[in-house]
């Protein structure tokens, strides 16, 4: 039996071919060549952590709890990397209202939006309080913000032999609302490595698949859009009482070395 039958080699290049040519737009598509996120989540999560790591290096300072949005860049395989840290909000007190300016100007540092915004929650034991806490201070960037959210998990090595599928189910509805509102996107990250990592090329591909799926980036302007028929009928708002940050909590994490919150002017 000849088994170089000519018929037969072409049918299967052509197949091969099509196959081809239908996963080349998408690998196209699916590898950018920037990408601007926008670091959320309250205060002593390992936020800013997070975004060294992407980074790094220690760009964003952690003696204390900044009350501005910092922006640093970097490259990761050829992509032009832009990562903005908010301020954290508070776990169990009102946030006040300059800080949640703030953190909706965070979006607009990265024009024209940020493909992705980074939730970063830390292991541990997830309440309703911290549900809520969520949803008040995402929501400030309107409903369509979750299509372009993605969860990172943060001191998962307290888990020890504990996988992170299992936390998850553990930690019941609260943790579980949060997961379903971003299509259960979520990355664990281990800040104790710094520098080059196969863990940020991972989450950058994690980002594109994510910006694949749902479209290309969030549009600040479609949060004024999406405020003006709800300003109509807007109730004055309460004064709240400006808080100052609040105090650092001791942690058997072992946090990296804090250093001094630097401002930073963005252009």
């Amino acid at each position: 039996m000849d088994t170089n039958n000519p018929l037969q080699t072409k049918a299967e290049n052509a197949t091969a071919s099509e196959e081809e040519t239908k996963k080349a737009p998408a690998q196209l598509a699916s590898h950018l060549a920037e990408i601007r996120l926008v670091m959320l989540g309250w205060r002593w999560p390992g936020k800013s952590l997070t975004g060294n790591t992407i980074i790094g290096r220690e760009e964003f300072r952690l003696e204390r709890a900044a009350e501005f949005c910092v922006k640093r860049q970097t490259e990761v395989e050829g992509r032009q990397v832009t990562v903005v840290d908010t301020p954290g909000w508070f776990s169990a007190q009102d946030t006040p209202p300059s800080y949640k300016q703030e953190l909706v100007r965070g979006a607009s540092l990265c024009p024209p939006g940020p493909h992705a915004f980074l939730l970063v929650i830390p292991v541990g034991m997830f309440t309703e309080v911290d549900r809520s806490r969520i949803e008040e201070h995402v929501s400030l960037f309107g409903e369509h913000v979750w299509k372009h959210t993605i969860v990172v998990f943060t001191w998962a090595d307290v888990l020890r032999t504990i996988s992170i599928e299992r936390y998850i189910r553990r930690e019941g509805k609260e943790l579980q609302w949060v997961l379903e509102k971003c299509k259960r996107r979520y990355f664990v990250i281990n800040n104790c490595v710094f520098g080059e990592h196969p863990q940020v090329e991972r989450l950058m591909e994690r980002v594109e698949k994510m910006v694949a799926e749902e479209g290309d980036y969030y549009n600040p302007e479609d949060l004024e859009k999406e405020k003006k028929p709800l300003d109509e009928n807007k109730n004055p708002p309460r004064e709240v009482q400006e808080l100052g940050a609040r105090p650092k909590q001791n942690s058997g994490l072992g946090l990296s070395k804090a250093m001094e919150v630097e401002p930073v002017s963005s252009k």
